[in-house]
């Protein structure tokens, strides 16, 4: 149900000035040496929103359908919109914004600057229920492309008591700690965002498919941290001793995951390898 009407010049303006302040630059695209278009192009915004230029092109010439929920997003995430800019668009385009915080799916604009800049590097963002919103083509590579999926098991926490394949790129021997890491991460979440929580509802269901997600529930182990190294068995390249920084976004509870090995390492080789297989892992 939408807030109330669209508003067409007004959606068609704001897509049009947000799109002529944006640089190359800023989004992690090389400005060229005949670039006369002040901003970036059309065609520009609509890749980096996955959408075709010409539904792109005509929501900029109040002529395009009206965009639902999931492509206004869409369009607020590729135009690197902060959080008010995001909402003002949802609700130009007649929809009740997204809920912000810890729920939220948007990622700021200052971690999708960092996140442009690192294509040669194994990164991630994620949500505080591990869900993948982006990553970087060395990152899907890594670990696969973890943002391909949908309802419970966009989280890895859930997967991970739910589905074996999900341990599969990770050492056989770490399994058991990775298990408490990860029912000590549910639990801690589920009592700070409360019962009625969308971390509530994701362990609910957890909890119902998984007996060692109950075992360890019963425990009430908190406060476990990652170890480091960490251990990675890739199916094409074999095992990877990585470490991995984390950097915070307080307004939505989002991390920036970066993945590296120490220059001169074995591992170090493999992740050069890995950048030029893919995630097809063929050359």
């Amino acid at each position: 149900m939408t807030a109330h009407p669209i508003d067409r010049a007004g959606l068609s303006d704001f897509l049009r000035r947000r799109r002529e302040v944006l640089q190359p630059e800023d989004v992690g695209l090389p400005r060229g040496l005949r670039r006369r278009t002040s901003g970036l192009r059309r065609e520009e915004v609509a890749a980096l929103c996955h959408m075709s230029t010409d539904y792109y092109t005509r929501l900029e010439q109040e002529r395009g359908p009206h965009p639902s929920e999931q492509m206004t997003s869409a369009i607020a995430q590729g135009l690197h919109l902060s959080l008010d800019e995001r909402d003002h668009l949802f609700r130009l385009a007649g929809h009740h914004p997204p809920p912000r915080g810890a729920d939220g799916d948007h990622v700021g604009p200052g971690v999708l600057r960092i996140l442009d800049r690192l294509t040669d590097t194994a990164a991630e963002v994620v949500t505080e229920l591990g869900v993948t919103l982006r990553q970087t083509p060395l990152g899907a590579a890594l670990i696969g492309d973890t943002t391909r999926f949908t309802g419970p098991e966009r989280s890895l926490g859930y997967r991970w008591f739910t589905d074996p394949t999900s341990r599969e790129r990770y050492r056989p021997e770490d399994h058991p700690y990775l298990s408490r890491l990860y029912a000590s991460h549910l639990r801690t979440v589920v009592t700070r965002r409360g019962p009625d929580s969308r971390a509530a509802r994701l362990a609910d269901l957890a909890l119902a498919r998984s007996a060692e997600l109950r075992e360890l529930w019963e425990r009430h182990e908190v406060g476990l941290r990652p170890r480091e190294p960490k251990h990675f068995v890739h199916p094409q390249v074999g095992a990877l001793e990585l470490h991995c920084q984390t950097l915070l976004d307080p307004d939505q509870s989002h991390l920036l995951m970066v993945y590296t090995a120490v220059p001169g390492t074995e591992s170090y080789e493999k992740l050069q390898l890995l950048s030029v297989l893919g995630v097809g892992g063929t050359v």
